[in-house]
């Protein structure tokens, strides 16, 4: 009998559209677990970054806190109670702040590690090596949650904010910095700058300590293609080193041209954040003005002159600390003696600037009269004399206000006489603990600064000129063969102030223009200092060019001549505690730890 197999195969077939079905079905279910999981991943993945993003963006917060001369404050959410939930949420720079980073929100807040602050030495190998620094340890928390509100990551990092003040450089520029001597020179102390470096000698340069610079490295010079075959030394493993000693033209430095000096030599570092010119301005919000124990202002009012010049036309005004004029303490400043017209401070207009092509109007300053006149007559207010404490010493804002004050060539300047020492006169007065001179416009001393007993000073101006004590303000407009003939002179003090710029113009090797002078030229000299010696200690920092004083740098008739160069870093800058009061500094971050808490 024959057998009929249709069952057989429809039952075989529904069976078969049975497996296939359910294998479709595990199919799809895998790929929307699959996708699901995929997606799942990503958002994980972009909540992680956006967890990172807000630990970043909270360090920054912190560094850029410190820049002006402020630390971080407040209080961190309680340990004891959900952080960043209800009113957990702290206060000051450590509260609980949420940054929506695409479809994403980062919760942060920040901790302050027990301790705060320690001093420290930068460990060698490292960028700025063996500096003294500040060195303040902090945790950033990241909580990053999805438009859900569900939590995609848990994130902490553990970073270190590093002070490090400007004048433990022997040279820290903000621009080009050029290094040109005629003659034998060595510098003491590390190098920086955030523009190009050149260095060149007819003689032989060394620099003892670590050099860093945030572009280029160039042996040559920067106005034109030459390069002297002589010795630029740079010490490799402990022994000054040539660098380039065969240099007919100027020629590029690489990495891997400097590669053996084990990070005593170090290129395209990151360039570090100084102060803006806008923070040594004298009005009321700037950094300098505000620090400042005593502001006097030469007020020869004009159309632009603002308010804080105060009323008197003839006179010089005294500001305090609210900023107003204080016409009592104006008074009392006229009454102290000095040399300056019988007065502490005075006006002049006798002193002919070759290199600004005119005379200059200037507020003179007998320093040991004001240091008196602040003992007697109290000046910077009832408890406070010449061993103010407050800022690490005395800090002085010194200017000149009148139609000119803001353009580039103001005609305006400071000049400083009866400078050494720095010290009162008057019986039992204590020895100030330091000195900062701050000027918007330019700054002259006379004679010796600083010379004996001296103690932790600086002098932030414009720009920096020296006279010395044989100086003549009658023959300032005559050739410098009818000048006086200068006297050796000692000047101790760490300079902030603006230098000219080869061409005109940063960053641009080769473009020829006029020459700048270069780091031998920083002080700007009036007389025939041939055979005579300038005996320098201190630091040289240029943030910018002068914003008052731009007549070109000269040489010889009718300018100067340059003197024995007598130049050295000041090491009293090694030890923090002997830094000039408000040494301005840079802040940089150095990250300790990254941690993702996967338990959360």
């Amino acid at each position: 009998m024959a057998v009929d197999n249709k069952g057989f195969v429809l039952v075989t077939t529904l069976m078969m559209l049975a497996v296939m079905l359910a294998l479709v079905g595990t199919y799809f279910t895998m790929t929307r677990v699959e996708l699901a999981a995929s997606k799942a991943s990503i958002n994980s993945i972009n909540g992680f970054y956006a967890g990172e993003a807000g630990l970043n963006l909270r360090a920054e917060e912190v560094r850029e806190t410190f820049l002006g001369y402020n630390r971080p404050n407040g209080n961190s959410p309680s340990t004891e109670l959900p952080a960043c939930e209800g009113t957990n949420i702290g206060s000051g720079d450590f509260r609980c702040k949420d940054y929506t980073i695409g479809k994403h929100k980062a919760v942060t807040f920040v901790t302050e590690t027990p301790g705060n602050p320690r001093m420290f030495s930068i460990p060698p190998g490292e960028r700025y090596q063996n500096l003294s620094a500040q060195e303040y340890r902090y945790a950033a928390k990241s909580v990053a949650k999805n438009i859900k509100n569900d939590v995609e990551a848990v994130l902490e990092l553990r970073f270190k904010s590093r002070l490090v003040p400007l004048f433990q450089f022997a040279v820290f520029y903000d621009k080009d910095l050029e290094i040109l001597p005629g003659a034998t020179m060595t510098l003491e102390g590390p190098v920086h700058t955030n523009g190009d470096l050149y260095l060149n000698t007819e003689a032989s340069l060394s620099i003892n300590g670590q050099v860093t610079t945030a572009k280029a490295l160039y042996r040559g010079r920067k106005n034109s293609n030459d390069c002297n075959s002589t010795q630029v030394k740079i010490p490799k493993n402990g022994v000054f080193t040539a660098l380039f000693p065969s240099c007919p033209s100027r020629r590029k430095v690489n990495k891997s041209d400097v590669s053996t000096w084990n990070g005593m030599i170090q290129l395209e570092v990151d360039p570090v954040t100084v102060p803006a010119p806008e923070e040594f301005i004298p009005q009321p919000g700037a950094t300098y003005w505000d620090k400042a124990d005593l502001r006097l202002v030469l007020n020869l009012t004009g159309t632009n002159a603002p308010a804080i010049a105060g009323a008197s036309t003839t006179g010089v005004s005294v500001h305090n600390q609210d900023t107003t004029i204080n016409n009592d303490l104006t008074t009392k400043l006229h009454l102290c003696a000095g040399t300056v017209g019988g007065l502490a401070a005075n006006a002049s207009s006798t002193f002919y600037s070759q290199r600004e092509k005119k005379f200059l109007k200037m507020l003179e300053i007998d320093l040991r009269a004001i240091l008196n006149c602040i003992q007697i007559q109290q000046i910077l207010g009832p408890s406070k004399d010449v061993g103010e404490s407050s800022e690490g010493g005395l800090v002085f804002y010194l200017s000149v206000w009148g139609p000119h004050s803001a353009e580039s060539s103001s005609g305006y300047g400071v000049r400083i006489r009866n400078a050494n020492p720095i010290s009162s006169t008057i019986a039992l007065a204590p020895k100030p603990l330091g000195l900062t001179i701050i000027s918007d416009q330019s700054v002259l001393t006379f004679g010796h600064y600083n010379k004996d007993n001296k103690i932790p000073a600086a002098i932030l101006s414009d720009s920096f000129n020296i006279l010395s004590s044989s100086f003549d303000d009658s023959k300032s407009d005559k050739l410098m063969s009818q000048r006086p003939l200068p006297v050796n002179t000692t000047i101790n003090a760490a300079l902030l102030s603006g230098t000219d710029t080869t061409g005109d113009k940063e960053g641009s090797s080769g473009q020829g223009g006029a020459y700048n002078g270069g780091l031998e030229n920083y002080p700007r000299l009036h007389e025939n200092w041939s055979a005579k010696t300038l005996t320098y200690y201190g630091s040289f920092v240029s943030l910018g060019r002068p914003q008052h004083a731009n007549g070109r740098w000269l040489y010889g008739e009718p300018h100067y001549n340059a003197p024995i160069r007598d130049w050295h870093y000041d090491t009293m800058f090694n030890d923090a505690a002997k830094l000039p009061p408000i040494t301005p500094r840079f802040v940089y971050l150095r990250q300790e730890l990254f941690v993702r808490d996967y338990e959360q």
